[in-house]
């Protein structure tokens, strides 16, 4: 999955959102319901710091986000970080108003560097910076109470936040996206599943189990080999389909020199089931 020194997971001890590891399934659980599990400064900072780490923790396969009680995540915490950002604003310091910006995106470009598959478990509330990482994991879970929404227009912000412009149209589409970017309207669950922002939408009371099924089934499977899908995914963006081809040769041609490829080829010859192990 990667060259650099590899680290134990137990080197991951956040302290400002709860952390499991199970099998290989790592869960982020944004703990803060009395306030919807909305972010602050050190959430975010510790959030960048864990997805970073994650390149270098090969032992675990899969992370799953979700949120404590009944929601997901309002955003950013209005006391803890908008009203700092309006008194920087009041005063003049403009340039920690770009430090805050490129700190939020660099949450999101660690999660699409990380490695390993991410699946958001949503229910309830997930806005603002809350449906940004809903939108940066790989799969979304969501529920039927669930409601989403790309608030900063209503803030008398933008929709480019976060990288919302350039990734929320290649989920559900330029015409949806701008909707929502534009409005900042809530979107309900069935509509969010129609559109293609949630994979599916299962009952509250289901969401725990749905979300780590998929993930053990995912943490199941041959874990460098989704490493690359989850790279060609990203990087395949802007590129040509004559380079994506190219690309996408030169990584197949990788995973066949895999453990995991010629296991499955064994298997398959003996009629039973490989066990991937990552290499």
């Amino acid at each position: 999955m990667t060259t650099a020194p590899t680290v134990p997971a137990s080197t991951i001890a956040p302290r400002h959102f709860a952390w499991s590891v199970e099998r290989g399934v790592a869960t982020v659980t944004l703990n803060r319901p009395e306030r919807k599990n909305p972010l602050t400064f050190d959430s975010y900072a510790e959030l960048t710091d864990t997805f970073r780490t994650l390149q270098r923790v090969p032992e675990i396969k899969v992370v799953i986000v979700t949120g404590a009680g009944d929601n997901f995540c309002s955003g950013g915490d209005v006391h803890e970080i908008i009203g700092p950002l309006v008194t920087a604003q009041e005063n003049g310091r403009m340039d920690e108003l770009l430090a805050f910006t490129k700190m939020t995106g660099g949450l999101v470009k660690a999660m699409r560097a990380c490695p390993q598959p991410i699946v958001a478990a949503v229910d309830g509330i997930c806005a603002g910076a809350g449906a940004i990482l809903a939108m940066a994991s790989d799969v979304r879970i969501g529920t039927a109470r669930s409601r989403v929404a790309f608030l900063f227009v209503r803030v008398g912000l933008s929709g480019a936040d976060m990288g919302a412009c350039a990734i929320l149209p290649r989920i559900i589409g330029h015409g949806r996206a701008s909707e929502l970017l534009y409005t900042g309207r809530f979107m309900a669950a069935d509509e969010a599943e129609r559109w293609g922002f949630y994979n599916r939408v299962v009952a509250a009371d289901d969401l725990t189990t749905e979300a780590t099924a998929l993930a053990r089934s995912l943490a199941d499977g041959p874990t460098f080999a989704h490493a690359i899908t989850k790279s060609c995914l990203h990087v395949e963006w802007d590129m040509s389909i004559d380079d994506a081809l190219e690309h996408e040769a030169q990584a197949q041609a990788l995973c066949m020199q895999t453990q995991d490829f010629a296991r499955a080829y064994r298997a398959f010859t003996t009629k039973g089931s490989p066990t991937f192990e990552g290499n």
